[in-house]
């Protein structure tokens, strides 16, 4: 995927870059760790996910380069997925099931990072929810199962949150997933191997065996190309068995 610095000569600039035909990628914050994706839709944008808060100004260089965002649709509400959204002039939706955790300024009552296994990224990580989090932000109405977004389909996947969503546009078998399944070991804070993926740990999830199940229904999809929340797209012949093999992990 061909890609462009939005601010160049700035470390870790956002990058955006085409991932399928009339959807964007930008690539932002540590180390362009934070993903949201951006759908052509009758003149405008529909962006998907809302990253961090430090890639506010990214998102608005991105509506100068390719148009007015129409509308805010998160995966989740977890801190590093909110985080341009409330100061959004478009308006925000969600799952039903998630709109609670979105509107909240606290963090979800579900996680246990003390949990983790390594020291270091216990001690970092509530430093790093901190940066990342602008708060709660304000729903203005709700998507479930078997909508229509920008011709993909919406696919409920719960489990690292309760209303957690996809979307699937059935023409070139493409999955725009947010945290369903992960290219990075989130207990490590670094790429798995590639070409692997992973249920996220179970400190994050709201329902970890929900999680595990909900990788299991995007690989029944048969993508051949899942964008997620964090890391490059995971594309080629070997897509349906790192999703099977993501499922058993933890």
């Amino acid at each position: 995927m061909a890609e462009e610095k939005l601010f160049p000569g700035r470390p870790w600039s956002p990058s955006l870059g085409r991932v399928a035909d009339g959807v964007w990628l930008l690539r932002g914050d540590i180390s362009s760790g934070m993903n949201i994706y951006f759908i052509e839709d009758e003149g405008g944008l529909v962006q998907f996910d809302a990253g961090t808060k430090p890639m506010v100004k990214a998102v608005r260089a991105v509506e100068e380069k390719l148009g007015p965002i129409k509308r805010v649709v998160l995966g989740h509400s977890h801190t590093d997925h909110r985080g341009t959204a409330p100061s959004s002039d478009a308006p925000v939706f969600c799952h039903p099931d998630e709109v609670t955790y979105a509107e909240r300024d606290a963090w979800p009552d579900y996680w246990h990072m003390e949990k983790l296994p390594v020291a270091w990224v216990r001690l970092i990580y509530p430093t790093l929810h901190r940066r990342w989090d602008a708060g709660g932000v304000k729903i203005a109405g709700t998507i479930e199962e078997g909508d229509e977004v920008a011709g993909f389909r919406v696919h409920h996947f719960p489990g690292h949150a309760p209303g957690l969503i996809g979307l699937y546009r059935e023409s070139d078998r493409l999955a725009l997933c947010t945290d369903t399944v992960y290219f990075i070991d989130s207990t490590r804070l670094k790429p798995l191997p590639e070409g692997e993926a992973s249920v996220p740990h179970p400190v994050f999830n709201w329902d970890h065996a929900a999680a595990k199940d909900s990788v299991r229904k995007l690989a029944a999809l048969e993508p051949a190309k899942v964008c997620a929340g964090h890391a490059m797209p995971l594309e080629g012949p070997g897509v349906g068995e790192a999703l099977s093999k993501a499922a058993e992990k933890y």
